[in-house]
């Protein structure tokens, strides 16, 4: 790994803030919460940590190399499947600042241990790591076995195509109480009128809702 000397740099990422793309990380204290940021970005649009920069974008710089080798068994022991990283140290204002930079995968989806060794797909929301819902994991499946969306219009997607369009925004948990449909039928309808373009997945209120998408 190198060290470069580039403060504009990351003076200007600090600039943006956290967003869907980025974070600061004060400081690794636990490899199985970094797993969760990995398999955010990965699940997500891929994404940067900056580690050694605190939430008010003050230079704090990296304390260890301790910090790093977290981060690399974060990537490796702690995500499901290993999440492959680019690292770059930078030598800011006399500090050094880790930037981790997470590519999107193309094997979704990617998820993270946790103390029991169980596994857990997350999102990036905003300036979240959001766990991802069960309509997402269906996605991420039909993708993954390159399934063709056909929309047949039977009584049950008709069904659920109409009750969305007169009730608008609905959870999950709503559409199965007002449809009565097995859970795991409705999340492989949800996740195909999704890839259709018919539905989409909004998250309000640390929740996430289904909508019909808007024509333009």
């Amino acid at each position: 790994m190198k060290t470069v000397t580039e403060t504009n740099y990351i003076q200007k990422l600090i600039s943006e803030g956290e967003h869907v793309c980025q974070d600061f990380k004060f400081a690794i204290s636990d490899a199985r919460k970094i797993a969760k940021s990995l398999s955010a970005f990965a699940n997500t649009q891929g994404g940067r940590l900056l580690v050694g920069v605190k939430d008010n974008g003050k230079i704090a710089g990296v304390r260890s190399e301790e910090e790093i080798y977290m981060i690399d068994a974060a990537a490796q022991m702690y995500c499901q499947p290993p999440v492959e990283l680019e690292n770059c140290i930078y030598k800011v204002e006399g500090k050094d600042v880790l930037e981790v930079r997470v590519a999107e995968s193309d094997r979704k989806p990617i998820c993270a241990l946790d103390e029991t060794g169980k596994a857990w797909a997350y999102v990036r929301i905003k300036d979240e790591n959001i766990l991802a819902s069960p309509v997402h994991l269906k996605i991420w499946q039909h993708n993954r076995n390159d399934e063709k969306v056909i929309v047949t219009y039977s009584p049950r997607e008709q069904e659920l195509i109409t009750l969305l369009d007169q009730q608008g925004a609905l959870t999950l948990n709503q559409c199965r109480k007002l449809t009565g449909m097995p859970r795991h039928e409705l999340c492989r309808l949800l996740a195909d009128f999704i890839r259709f373009e018919l539905v989409e997945q909004v998250f309000r209120g640390h929740t996430f809702y289904f909508q019909l998408k808007e024509t333009q």
